[in-house]
């Protein structure tokens, strides 16, 4: 980062040759669809396992079972319940000396369904849902919505189901009260104007037979057994979650900025993903990229950070190369170097108050980095040592990556937490990474594509230099 870009913190649009707008563009599209196709972790674990694979990608399951060895040169990946990823490029230093890893979350905010949702009041129907992650409720009612999920039946059949992207699909909504009757309502606080227990979605309002006790409930009914053979019971060992529906835009008149749906975190997981998957062949250390669930959540479950899932596979990938040990796998962990791969809030003018304005990132100045996230007084935080930083901003001026140092926001209004404070708990070195967002968790995003593609970059300088 040029000196002038630090002193006037100047967009970097300015700067780019024909050849990079051009390589910019080509990745966004790619995210663009990504974002599209890819709106829950399930969705994105199917891609990033079809675009390993498509590279030369094997899942480590397959050595294991043959017996195989694994060779310095080697592409690997291990699913955890098909909502978790974990890929290696294997490198010739033995694993013990580290590993080098990009490592961010694939899932994201929406309204999950209760297990036993369906209900019928005053001739409509509903499913009853639990939001997912810190939302401002208020921001989804009267959305278009699209399901997304999986439903598992009790002879081991697995349905997946996709309602309201295609043209021709129906799409379902949170109702809202009308502005005419609104007056208690208005006087309520944001967190309270919408309830938790009435973010309900609207499903259905044909009857099957006109005078049946809930006739609506009974056709809704009908139509999943018609189309999916799903029983009301099955809505118990079901996964369906309530997701904006649409595409990612192109948001602008310049076209300069990309709005979706799920950019936290998916941004840092596509351009981990690509940076992965388009580098060269690792020199020394293997490198890694750690897709996970559950971090909106707290990381907690078998899927999430907090699982032993990352610390197993690494076991696993070392007893495959014949290097083995308790010893070898903890001094591994400890060697390794991570750019915990998170969004952080870009400055947004409309709130200006919520800001400290030299320690904020700026949306098309380049890739973000947070020496610490937490709360108030850096309560949560892994807070990365200052020698770390230094090696890491080495790496990404010898590469050209525009980059800016920021935080969360003003000390005392908030703050947030990502993956990095548990891989630290390893003694591993690690430091938040991503792209700047407007309207963070809200059910629609805003990003820069310079920051995409910056990002994406920084990934790439931090997978060579590490």
């Amino acid at each position: 980062m040029s000196k002038k870009d630090k002193e006037e913190k100047e967009s970097v649009w300015s700067g780019y040759s024909k050849k990079e707008k051009k390589e910019l563009e080509e990745l966004n599209a790619g995210y663009r669809d990504f974002l599209t196709t890819c709106k829950t972790e399930r969705e994105s674990v199917i891609e990033a396992v079809r675009q390993a694979e498509a590279v030369g990608y094997r899942d480590l399951s397959d050595y294991i079972a043959k017996g195989e060895t694994i060779q310095p040169g080697d592409k690997v990946y291990a699913v955890n319940m098909k909502k978790a990823v974990v890929l290696f490029q294997v490198g010739s230093e033995p694993l013990e000396k580290g590993l080098v890893i990009l490592g961010a979350h694939i899932d994201t905010c929406r309204l999950d369904v209760k297990q036993n949702p369906l209900y019928e009041d005053g001739g409509l129907a509903y499913l009853d849902t639990h939001y997912y992650g810190g939302i401002k409720k208020y921001q989804w009612v009267t959305l278009p919505l699209a399901m997304h999920g999986v439903v598992a039946k009790k002879d081991g059949t697995v349905v997946d189901v996709k309602i309201g992207e295609d043209e021709g699909d129906p799409v379902f909504c949170v109702t809202d009260l009308l502005i005419h009757l609104s007056a208690e309502q208005m006087k309520k606080s944001g967190a309270k104007v919408v309830e938790g227990e009435n973010l309900d979605i609207l499903v259905g309002n044909y009857p099957l037979k006109e005078d049946d006790k809930e006739s609506v409930k009974a056709g809704v009914l009908k139509l999943l057994k018609d189309k999916y053979d799903i029983e009301e019971d099955d809505f118990q060992s079901a996964e369906l979650a309530l997701v904006p529906a649409g595409s990612a835009r192109e948001l602008g008149f310049d076209r300069s900025m990309t709005l979706a749906y799920g950019q936290d975190d998916r941004v840092c997981a596509y351009t981990s993903l690509r940076a992965m998957l388009d580098a060269d062949a690792p020199r020394g250390k293997t490198s890694c990229c750690l897709l996970v669930d559950k971090e909106e959540i707290g990381s907690v479950g078998a899927t999430g950070m907090q699982s032993r899932f990352f610390e197993n596979i690494v076991a696993e990938l070392m007893n495959a190369c014949g290097d083995y040990s308790d010893l070898k796998l903890r001094r591994c962990l400890m060697n390794s170097k991570m750019l915990s791969s998170d969004v952080s809030s870009a400055y947004d003018a409309l709130y200006a108050s919520s800001y400290d304005k030299k320690n904020v990132a700026y949306l098309g100045r380049g890739m973000v980095f947070n020496k610490f996230t937490g709360a108030r007084g850096k309560s949560g935080s892994n807070d990365a040592n200052a020698e770390y930083l230094g090696e890491i901003r080495k790496m990404l001026d010898k590469h050209g990556v525009h980059y800016q140092l920021a935080e969360l926001g003003k000390v005392d209004l908030g703050g947030g937490g990502t993956i990095a404070y548990i891989m630290s708990l390893y003694g591993m070195q690690v430091v938040d990474s991503g792209v700047g967002v407007l309207s963070m968790h809200a059910p629609w995003e805003a990003t820069s594509k310079i920051d995409v593609y910056e990002t994406k970059k920084g990934y790439m300088a931090f997978l060579a230099e590490a």
